[in-house]
């Protein structure tokens, strides 16, 4: 049995701002031991279900940000970046009979902790099929399509409720509450990890591969903070612009749809200026 863990940072035990997960920010090195020990939590829990093989894609920003001379030894890490599957690099090879979305956080648009889609700001707002989407949402239509299911989330209680909509089965673990944006009450890193270690130990059982869910097409809206950034995003071939601030496009499977929708990202990472947005 083989689980890829996609691990994210912003919904890691004790994160709650933005210094915490931006790479050389004041307090991103100590919360990269927070990060790593959810991980290694959830790959100890794997192994005690009987997992054999534990593999995880780093899933934050620069992608390199766990440390790896923390993590258990018979884990093994894909860090850096660019991935043609981004956040879920792996599931595409047709070894991976589970999924565990650790640190993960509610959608741009959301209430939840440091909530965004892709980008920190200038996106506020996500719709997969006229549904609101977090990172969860999206990822969970592309391991879909791979017939892998999502067994574990962990995050914030906002990013637990959120994956209720997308993986009802999987296991959550709340590892904080959300307050506001920028604000949470936390628990220990000894408590999150004794609570992400026995779900994943739980979550094992339920990984099972099933037949491939072809539910396309999928239509992708995405709503900007600025004008500028949905004209820019029309570079993309197929997006079109609906609204002043706002593009859409349409996707026969989710493999197309996540590397598109990657695409206007980084054309709209490039349009943003400092000062003005």
């Amino acid at each position: 049995m083989r689980i890829l863990i996609s691990a994210d940072m912003e919904g890691a035990t004790g994160v709650t701002w933005p210094d915490d997960v931006m790479p050389g920010a004041s307090q991103w090195e100590r919360c990269r031991s927070l990060f790593t020990s959810d991980v290694n939590a959830a790959v100890q829990g794997f192994h005690d279900g009987g997992a054999d093989e534990v593999i995880i894609n780093e899933a934050h920003s620069t992608m390199r940000n766990l440390l790896l001379e923390q993590l258990d030894d018979r884990a093994r890490m894909l860090t850096g970046r660019h991935k043609a599957l981004s956040m879920v690099e792996g599931v595409q090879h047709g070894d991976v009979d589970g999924v565990a979305f650790v640190g993960y956080h509610a959608g741009a648009g959301m209430e939840g902790v440091l909530a965004h889609t892709y980008l920190a700001n200038s996106i506020t707002g996500v719709w997969l099929n006229d549904v609101r989407a977090s990172e969860g949402l999206l990822n969970a239509q592309v391991v879909a399509e791979y017939g892998v299911p999502v067994v574990l989330v962990t995050g914030d209680d906002v990013a637990c409720e959120d994956a209720l909509g997308y993986a009802p089965e999987a296991l959550k673990v709340a590892v904080k509450d959300h307050v506001s944006r920028y604000a949470a009450v936390c628990r220990t890193p000894a408590r999150t990890a004794a609570d992400i270690r026995a779900a994943a130990k739980e979550a094992t059982a339920l990984a099972v591969r099933h037949a491939p869910v072809r539910g396309g097409p999928f239509t992708v809206a995405v709503e900007f903070d600025a004008e500028h950034l949905a004209m820019a995003a029309t570079v993309v071939p197929g997006v079109d612009r609906i609204a002043e601030r706002k593009v859409a496009y349409t996707s026969e499977t989710m493999y197309e749809g996540i590397r598109a929708f990657k695409a206007v990202t980084t054309i709209v990472s490039a349009a943003v200026e400092e000062q003005y947005g």
